[in-house]
């Protein structure tokens, strides 16, 4: 296993670098400590050609020009929707920033998405990786309390990526991080993702309203298009009319939930390259988003942009659990760690 490591620029002075990571079967992965931001993942099809099989942009300034698409990053404080920006927490109202208004969206203004981070090389017998730190003070974004971030990212010889958040707080405060990386399994962006086929462990989808803020009821997935159990394509929720799907622009961009005694877990394949992916977690939703708002105004990997190139497989917390008291908690408390995981594996299958 090795690694190695390329300047990508400065943000307000501080160094931004690239680091990549290949495992003992030339499976590899690279990310920038500019938003922990995965650039790409490069795994082998049924003809063993390895191509990456996720969505990115080719400089630093890309990036920092086209940030609505959150390509590859980590978002927080809470990732999701805030609905008017507003919360109260032990009797006090918080306000936060309404970066899409009148709601606050993945962390605010500048999220944790677009932060550059300290960075340090992990190596182990049996993964090497990058763990990233950021202190994020009391208020950013109007969020209360200071809060410790660590963000592990270790490739195995299992063809294993495992993404960790962990952190703690000094008030509390509401945390919930995820990754949002678009994935194509196709290779290189040859084709789109609605032939891909997702199967979840899920039981329940949360209904959205017109601003996809989530009204607070969880529907069950049997008889529906969020039915994966038994695995479905995702072109199933564009060649639909039901509300839901409707209005997020023809296709899915909803919180999934898992089944509580459930494995916490997910499968995306696309049989014409051979490649799997399997999602393991321990989160209690996973946000399906296949991309129905990307445009032709980005160029992904030299591939010109458009609806349905990739799809985000966000676990977390459910989205504006704050103002919704029926939904799992995402408050930590002074003393508590919050620690997020989740595990994807890349296979072939014939």
């Amino acid at each position: 296993m090795n690694y190695s490591k390329r300047s990508m620029g400065e943000v307000n002075g501080a160094d931004v670098t690239e680091f990549t990571f290949t495992n003992n079967n030339g499976m590899s992965f690279s990310s920038m400590n500019y938003g922990c931001i995965i650039t790409k993942i490069i795994v082998p099809d049924k003809e063993g050609n390895k191509e990456n099989v996720v969505l990115g942009f080719e400089t630093l300034e890309e990036y920092r020009e086209n940030k609505g698409p959150y390509l590859g990053a980590i978002v927080g404080r809470v990732a999701g929707r805030i609905k008017e920006g507003k919360f109260e927490l032990n009797g006090k109202e918080y306000r936060l920033n309404t970066n899409t208004p009148p709601n606050h969206l993945h962390g605010g203004n500048i999220g944790w998405s677009e932060v550059v981070f300290a960075s340090s090389i992990v190596e182990k017998d049996d993964a090497i990786g990058i763990r990233y730190t950021y202190h994020s003070p009391d208020g950013e974004e109007g969020y209360p309390g200071n809060f410790d971030l660590t963000v592990d990212y270790l490739l195995t010889n299992d063809n294993e990526i495992i993404l960790s958040y962990s952190g703690k707080t000094d008030k509390e405060t509401p945390v919930t991080v995820t990754n949002h990386s678009y994935f194509n399994l196709s290779g290189n962006n040859k084709r789109d993702i609605l032939e891909h086929e997702l199967i979840a462990d899920v039981d329940r989808f949360l209904e959205l309203r017109e601003d996809f803020i989530p009204t607070g009821k969880m529907i069950p997935t049997n008889n529906t298009p969020f039915d994966f159990a038994e695995g479905k394509a995702l072109k199933e929720g564009k060649d639909n009319d039901f509300e839901q799907n409707r209005i997020v622009g023809n296709g899915y961009d909803h919180p999934l939930v898992f089944a509580e005694n459930g494995s916490h877990s997910a499968i995306l394949r696309d049989r014409e390259s051979g490649r799997e992916m399997s999602l393991i977690t321990n989160q209690p939703a996973v946000v399906l988003y296949t991309g129905n708002m990307l445009e032709d105004q980005y160029r992904f990997n030299g591939v010109i942009a458009k609806k349905y190139l990739g799809v985000c497989l966000e676990t977390q917390g459910l989205p504006d659990a704050v103002n919704h008291p029926q939904f799992p908690s995402v408050v930590l408390k002074p003393g508590e760690t919050y620690h997020a995981e989740t595990k994807l594996k890349f296979r072939v299958t014939e």
